[in-house]
């Protein structure tokens, strides 16, 4: 897309000095935005002990925002943590243009990438349940988006709250009974693959980690059907549909080996809640491949991410193989692979660590 027709996007965010990378947290919040095809052209940051609990920011600071606003050349506000519904409606008042924060760039990032049935009701269900609190203050930005959740394309402008209101609280419903019964038929397909105790592995790991071209590079070495790969692109959450593949590495040697969305720093509740029926791949695995983008220089941060989503998840306890992945951008290619007990640095991208990889698959799985 071309810059030019690209919204343009402030962004703003809070220190707190919680012991979070604030730092990071700002970067990410910058890809986010981008993922979503607008253009960060600044940012505002301000270091509090606490959030104003009005407006998210004190308002000293914001009144500088909103002089800058009257000179610049700024579409849409973006904020750094989740808005609560009062927070939402005081800064729309305020600064008087369309408000998102981390939580709906997630949402909308989500929407575009969703392509089955499954992903696309599990979103609007997450999406609905996030603007149903905080209609009054998302109006202006729902009308920006001109679509998407259902609720814009009608005219949110145009309606009034309590028709809204209504309105999603009646789509929540049927969302909530066709995704129950979706959950139901992945639990008996579940049930069928532990049943033929073949050992399942999934990989889990932080969103772009390189969790799906792994799982292709694995295909590409024990399968010639080049139909079973998945898509693998650098972008954030690339996959959102959980693939398993059966990967067969020699006679009565096989495993089930499942993709799954990935994961990032503040993931929304409500995603987690509307995709824990696709999650639970994770949740049921014998096996977890932890991808890490080794390259990354927050991949700590990104490992204990994951690690406290997987807890949350009650995923915590099963064993675990760490694959650093992209160290040939850090490492020397002829170096790799290199294995350190239960971590393995690797380039799945050229092919190199593949092979070693699926041997502390079976080794781990042989003690299991």
């Amino acid at each position: 897309m071309d810059d030019m027709k690209k919204e343009h996007a402030l962004l703003l965010g809070v220190d707190l000095h919680d012991g979070e990378d604030f730092a990071h947290s700002m970067q990410e919040l910058y890809d986010l935005a981008k993922a979503c095809q607008m253009e960060p052209t600044g940012q505002v940051t301000q270091n509090l002990k606490n959030l104003h609990p009005a407006f998210y920011m004190g308002k000293g600071k914001l009144s500088k925002v909103r002089e800058y606003l009257e000179e610049g050349d700024i579409d849409v506000l973006i904020f750094d943590r989740s808005l609560s519904p009062a927070q939402f409606r005081n800064l729309q008042d305020f600064l008087g243009l369309p408000i998102l924060d981390r939580t709906t760039l997630i949402l909308e990032i989500f929407a575009v990438r969703a392509k089955t049935r499954e992903a696309k009701l599990q979103v609007e269900s997450a999406r609905l349940q996030y603007v149903l609190p905080r209609l009054v203050g998302m109006h202006k930005a729902l009308s920006r988006q001109g679509g998407g959740s259902g609720l814009a394309n009608k005219g949110a402008g145009e309606k009034k709250l309590e028709l809204d209101r209504r309105r999603i609280e009646k789509r929540l419903s049927e969302l909530r009974k066709e995704l129950d019964r979706i959950a139901g038929e992945r639990t008996v397909q579940r049930k069928k693959r532990q049943a033929s105790r073949i050992l399942r592995v999934a990989l889990v790991g932080y969103t772009n980690a390189g969790k799906s071209t792994l799982m292709n590079r694995m295909l590409d070495k024990y399968t010639r059907d080049s139909s079973k790969k998945v898509l693998e692109k650098d972008m954030l959450f690339a996959t959102l549909d959980t693939t398993v593949r059966r990967i067969c590495t020699g006679p009565g040697e096989e495993f089930l080996l499942s993709d799954t969305v990935g994961f990032i720093h503040q993931l929304p509740a409500g995603l987690v809640k509307a995709f824990r029926s696709t999650l639970e791949e994770a949740k049921e695995a014998d096996l977890l491949l932890h991808v890490l983008d080794y390259s990354d220089e927050s991949f700590r941060k990104q490992r204990e991410v994951t690690e406290e989503t997987l807890k949350d998840l009650g995923a915590g306890d099963i064993p675990v193989i760490y694959v650093y992945n992209k160290s040939d951008r850090c490492m020397e290619l002829n170096d790799l692979p290199v294995i350190r007990g239960n971590r393995i640095y690797l380039s799945a991208k050229e092919g190199v660590g593949i092979s070693e990889l699926v041997g502390m698959i079976q080794n781990t799985c042989k003690s299991i």
